[in-house]
């Protein structure tokens, strides 16, 4: 294996992990802190129950995400040390930012989970938990604005092959940061609550504590839900932006090839990247040059007029793009269908209701990985859009395919014994109730 594919693969395999445990640890901190405040407003023992179990399931999702994101950090400096020798001094600051927010996070979350018949003002202790979850989220979009200045790069001078008049303000507030960071946010909420949301679908569909369970539901997919329909909204900013700033991801997107005016949305598809075509699709006429645009007659390049060195993984990228849409738009769906069951009462009494709940639990963190791909296939062959290429930026060392393979372990091991301890967890809470 090329040393450059092993590295890639490595940075992929650590990224597909990584992003489940830092998703899951944005996020529910703020369903603990809803239930524990319900706790607070009604004294109802079982949303004191669930607090204390999802207290455990955020301890648990912290420190893997703290694991698997140090991981992360050391293969930037360890896989691409090109990269870094020049990245490092301008994206440095949302990087030790994203450090502080940790720190805050960790006292936080020693304050909550001792905190209970310690800390006297029981408010108090209630927003501790409150800043587990915005120092989370804070992390998530520091993290987020260094990925976007790869996609965007600003805050410096590129003169002579030299990064010169480094200005890191201005390298955090790239064009790219607002629309990222928004689009990962929403899809973290709408990830995370369909997941947690289908346990305990799937617990009410076994008809185990379904009071308590029907508590945890709701809990978690009103965020689900609500993020689900407005990310529609962030996937129409995004591709707005990458339109202006990176018409040949727009195109790989798409995997529209030549450059017409109106030119057609494509649903599906088969991409024949050797005869450079698309087949067995469905055209939206004009649909596309309207959603990048805003206007059903603009131009939109393809990829024959890009040069061929500079092109993306195109089948990649398109299908990678095709899942990730396909799955938010049943999401969404299934978050109205939630909503209408608020209002019409009798569909919660309906089996099959919970079990469509249950089955949808991964649809939002394989549509989150299938996001990811599109980002980081979709700005190849550039590490650095349009500044640096990605094999320019690989450590010059061989056997990184050893590195991969144990990685590789350590992740499966490490995803086997959070499912346990999942497992075990949903097990004590069902036994807990029945009492």
């Amino acid at each position: 294996m090329e040393t450059l594919d092993a590295a890639r693969l490595q940075m992929a395999v650590s990224m597909i992990f990584h992003i489940v445990f830092a998703c899951i640890g944005m996020v529910m901190p703020f369903f603990m802190v809803v239930s524990h405040y319900k706790w607070l407003k009604t004294k109802d023992k079982a949303y004191l129950s669930l607090t204390k179990a999802w207290q455990k399931g955020v301890a648990i999702f912290f420190v893997t995400g703290a694991v698997s994101g140090t991981i992360l950090s050391f293969e930037l400096g360890l896989l691409w040390p090109k990269f870094m020798l020049h990245a490092g001094p301008i994206i440095g600051m949302p990087f030790s930012l994203e450090g502080a927010a940790f720190f805050v996070e960790a006292i936080a979350l020693g304050f909550y989970l001792y905190g209970w018949k310690k800390i006297k003002n029981q408010w108090f202790h209630w927003f501790t938990g409150l800043i587990i979850g915005i120092s989370g989220v804070t992390s998530g979009i520091l993290v987020v604005s260094a990925n976007g200045w790869m996609n965007a790069p600003s805050g410096f001078e590129y003169i002579n092959g030299e990064f010169l008049h480094i200005d890191p303000v201005k390298a955090f507030f790239n064009e790219a940061w607002f629309s990222q960071a928004l689009h990962m946010v929403l899809a973290a909420f709408t990830a995370t609550g369909f997941a947690v949301a289908g346990i305990h679908a799937w617990q009410i569909y076994l008809r185990r504590n379904i009071a308590t369970h029907r508590k945890a539901f709701t809990i978690a997919i009103t965020f689900g839900a609500v993020a689900a329909l407005l990310q529609p909204i962030s996937g129409d900013i995004s591709a707005k932006d990458i339109a202006v700033r990176q018409p040949i991801k727009l195109a790989a997107l798409e995997a529209h090839y030549e450059t017409q005016k109106g030119a057609p949305l494509y649903i599906g598809g088969i991409v024949d990247e050797e005869r450079k075509e698309v087949t067995h699709k469905i055209e939206l006429p004009k649909m596309l040059s309207f959603l990048a645009f805003g206007d059903f007659d603009a131009e939109v390049k393809g990829l024959n007029d890009f040069p061929e060195e500079d092109l993306p993984p195109v089948a990649i990228t398109h299908y990678a793009f095709q899942l990730m849409v396909g799955l938010g738009t049943i999401l969404a769906l299934l978050a109205i269908v939630f909503f209408i069951s608020t209002r019409k009462k009798s569909l919660l009494r309906k089996r099959w209701f919970w079990l469509v709940f249950a089955i949808a639990a991964p649809l939002g963190f394989i549509a989150v990985e299938a996001g990811w791909i599109v980002t980081e296939v979709g700005r190849q062959p550039w590490v650095i859009y349009n500044i640096m290429r990605t094999k320019d930026s690989v450590t010059p060392m061989d056997g990184i395919e050893y590195s991969l393979f144990i990685f590789i372990a350590l992740y499966i091991a490490l995803a086997l014994a959070v499912s346990w301890l999942m497992g075990r967890q949903i097990t004590v809470f069902n036994r807990q109730n029945d009492l």
